[in-house]
């Protein structure tokens, strides 16, 4: 299997539990199997990146793929990480319970794929947790801007697995400028999204209400 990692620098050889304690599945690095998605994210509005190209063997590493469970499931990946304010009671009550319900033992794996939740989508997710979009909202949310799924090596079996290929110089000035308005279109096509109440939505005042747990098929 061929990755990508975009960066500001080259990266011949990562480093185990280097990167962000608070990305989206804590340490690990995050790579993807879409090089143009990696191109956008390795460059700023004042310099340029690095595409850097790896090969792995994943036979013998342990993948959990976070698409295969329910959306509450990832979003709970997401609250046990992600450093961010909770600014309701309900938000409160919302990250307590999902965390003892929907908790996946995440930290055994070598690998983990799932979606990938820049700040826009966090945003979603909060307002789910919050309560002003329902489940269902959230699940068509994770879908726009086509983000696509990324994938972490978690451990350090994983990253030795790695083979450096190659790097290329990534212009900020082509590639910036398009992970702007990926941003912004997930963003616009959101607010599009009528915000009526529908009967039967499943908000997480329901989910709470009616302990609702992550083998429920409503929730599927």
């Amino acid at each position: 299997m061929i990755l990508y990692h975009g960066s500001d620098h080259i990266i011949e050889k990562p480093k185990f539990h280097g990167g962000n304690r608070h990305n989206d599945y804590g340490f690990g690095f995050y790579c993807t199997a879409n090089p143009d998605m990696a191109r956008e994210w390795s460059s700023s509005a004042e310099k340029c990146g690095y595409l850097n190209s790896y090969e792995i063997d994943a036979n013998g590493l342990r993948t959990l793929n976070l698409d295969r469970y329910p959306i509450l499931c990832w979003l709970t990946v997401l609250l046990e990480n992600r450093s961010f304010y909770l600014d309701s009671e309900l938000a409160v009550e919302a990250c307590h319970y999902l965390t003892k319900e929907f908790h996946v033992d995440y930290e055994h794996f070598d690998i983990i794929t799932g979606y990938r939740a820049d700040d826009s989508y966090f945003s979603f997710a909060r307002d789910f947790i919050n309560g002003t979009i329902p489940l269902g909202k959230l699940s068509k949310a994770m879908k726009l801007g086509e983000l696509g799924t990324q994938i972490v090596l978690k451990s350090e079996k994983a990253i030795d697995s790695l083979r450096f290929i190659t790097s290329e110089e990534v212009d900020n000035n082509i590639w910036f400028p398009k992970r702007i308005q990926r941003d912004e279109k997930a963003r616009k096509e959101y607010h599009s999204f009528d915000k009526g109440y529908v009967r039967g939505d499943i908000y997480i005042t329901r989910i709470l209400d009616e302990e609702m747990k992550s083998d429920d098929p409503r929730l599927q």
